[in-house]
């Protein structure tokens, strides 16, 4: 007991900030100030809107990228991270909302920061690389899909109309919009998504997402556009911390819910934190540790009045194309959005709801890399299979579901694809020093097979039919070296050729298996079948020995005989 106690608290103290985290921060402090400081104004819009699309309020929204971004900055496991609200985090959290109300999401982030910390300590992390890159391409095409259509309502100037499945939604918009036009909204979503989108590509490093939003607000401001309606009062600062949310009756109910969030977060979040790798030299995520990070942020926001937050996709980006080195960035980038929320909450409300919705239908059209796609939808017929279910999944059913989805068919494909490398191939024998008569009657009755590749459930069957159609044969060799894996289906599947083939006299003989897989072949009893009867053998060679005794005590393969020279 006492060395498992010792065990858990050296796993937890792994997940803990180290001395090293501190000697980076102390590296370039002024690159990474300057970092943060870009970082925050790109997330301010992206916090805003987010927060209103999730149906808790621009508030929500200031509050989980401060709070949570805060907090995963110190404990994460990534250097360059930023965390906060997302557009994906978004698409799981709007039929919660519908179902269980304000109070419900907040507890529901609760739930999945604990599930997230639970992962950490047992060390999940590393199955993050098991995710095909199709399935990822997939649910990121669906979701900005999803985030560019729960943007209609706003970017048309029309209430948000009932429901939760995000196509009727849309629908019933573009119909109440074409009843009664609002021009002046559907202008300023238009105005500041091309402005965002042409300026990415011509000036990479301005972050014109606030230039935009800044200038429609002015407009709004001075011209007095009543159909631009503004975000509305915002408190100046945070709430105090509070549990009044919490509703321990209504946990069992959550649970699911909560399942479906921590799966997103920890899918998204080591996504992210694996891309910040890829755009660096030498940076490197612990992937226990960006799970725990996650998890006490997800803990943390909710009780400020946050939604669930992940590692940010696009945050991340900005924050290492600006020359992050540290956290100490991405903490700057809380703190920024903090001193906003307490000293500019007056004019932060006065920004219109449509330019919000234009930064999202950008960041949804940013968000799709088409040469990605391309690439995937040409590399084979599985890969482009698997990224369209995932996408038209996303945005029919949701998020999880579409992951799930995904990893089926992915898993299926795959298991197909391994199946079909399980080969069972007729090779010659090495005959040595023999007779002519020898040979032929070796090639009459013993064959030898091969087996190449796993021989498991997915290919098993298939041995077994071609093993079946063996005739007019007396011994078969089986040379097993090359088998990579048996599982117990396998090893079943071979224990019934074996008795098939001994029932029809076609004695079965073994060779090479490998010690790895004795004990799954022992368990079903096939290696026992083959130990009674004295077939199996460490090399071919003694196998080939074996089977000509064999013939030999059947009658079947006569010795040659032996002429003695009479003296006269």
């Amino acid at each position: 007991m006492r060395f498992s106690l010792g065990r858990a608290g050296t796993r937890f103290a792994a997940l803990l900030p180290g001395r090293t985290d501190l000697a980076e921060v102390r590296r370039d402090p002024r690159r990474d100030l300057l970092a943060g400081l870009t970082v925050a104004i790109v997330a301010l819009p992206l916090a805003l809107g987010f927060g209103v699309s999730s149906g808790l309020g621009a508030e929500s929204g200031l509050a989980t990228a401060v709070i949570a971004g805060a907090v995963a900055a110190v404990f994460g496991g990534s250097n360059l991270q930023v965390s906060g609200p997302t557009g994906a985090m978004t698409v799981v959290l709007v039929p919660i909302v519908a179902e269980y109300g304000p109070g419900g999401v907040l507890t529901v982030g609760l739930m999945a920061g604990v599930m997230l910390v639970a992962l950490a300590v047992l060390r999940a992390g590393k199955y993050m690389q098991y995710v095909p890159a199709p399935v990822v391409e997939g649910f990121t095409l669906g979701i900005a899909c999803v985030i560019g259509l729960q943007q209609i309502p706003n970017a048309l100037g029309v209430p948000n109309p009932e429901g939760d499945r995000v196509l009727l939604v849309a629908w019933r918009a573009v119909r109440e919009a074409a009843e009664n036009p609002n021009w002046t909204a559907a202008g300023f979503a238009l105005a500041v998504a091309a402005v965002m989108l042409v300026g990415a590509r011509l000036r990479p490093t301005v972050p014109f997402s606030i230039v935009a939003v800044i200038a429609a607000t002015v407009v709004a401001q001075v011209a007095g556009l009543d159909a631009a309606r503004p975000i509305g009062d915002l408190p100046s600062g945070l709430p105090a911390p509070s549990l009044a949310f919490l509703d321990p009756g209504a946990l069992g109910s959550m649970l699911a819910p909560a399942v479906a969030v921590a799966a997103l977060a920890a899918l998204e979040s080591l996504l992210s934190a694996s891309v910040a790798d890829g755009m660096t030299v030498g940076q490197r995520h612990d992937p226990d540790r960006e799970l725990f990070g996650q998890g006490l942020a997800n803990i943390a926001a909710p009780l400020f009045g946050g939604v669930p937050a992940t590692g940010a996709i696009a945050r991340t980006a900005v924050n290492v194309r600006t020359g992050a080195g540290s956290r100490l960035a991405s903490l700057t980038h809380a703190a920024v959005l903090a001193v906003i929320v307490f000293a500019a909450a007056p004019l932060v409300s006065r920004i219109p709801l449509a330019a919000l919705a234009g930064v999202l239908l950008a960041t949804a059209v940013r968000m799709v890399e088409v040469g990605s796609i391309k690439a995937m939808a040409r590399a084979t017929r599985s890969d482009a299979l698997i990224l369209v279910l995932t996408a038209v999944a996303t945005l029919a059913l949701d998020l999880v579901y579409a992951v799930i989805i995904g990893l089926v068919v992915a898993g299926a494909l795959a298991l197909r694809a391994v199946a079909k490398q399980a080969r069972l191939d007729q090779v010659p024998l090495d005959r040595g020093d023999h007779s002519a008569e020898e040979h032929a009657l070796l090639a009459e009755h013993i064959v030898a097979y091969r087996i190449d590749g796993p021989l498991f459930f997915a290919a098993a069957h298939r041995f077994l039919l071609e093993l079946a159609e063996v005739a007019d044969v007396r011994v078969v060799i089986l040379r097993m070296s090359r088998v990579t894996t048996v599982d117990a289906t396998g090893a079943l599947v071979l224990k019934d050729a074996v008795e098939k083939l001994d029932r029809r006299g076609i004695a079965v003989m073994t060779s090479g298996i490998r010690p790895g897989q004795r004990q799954v072949l022992e368990s079903v009893g096939a290696l026992e079948l083959l130990r009674l009867e004295g077939r199996e053998y460490a090399t071919t060679p003694e196998a080939i020995e074996g089977a000509r005794t064999y013939l030999k005590c059947a009658g079947v393969l006569v010795p040659p005989p032996v002429h003695t020279r009479v003296e006269a």
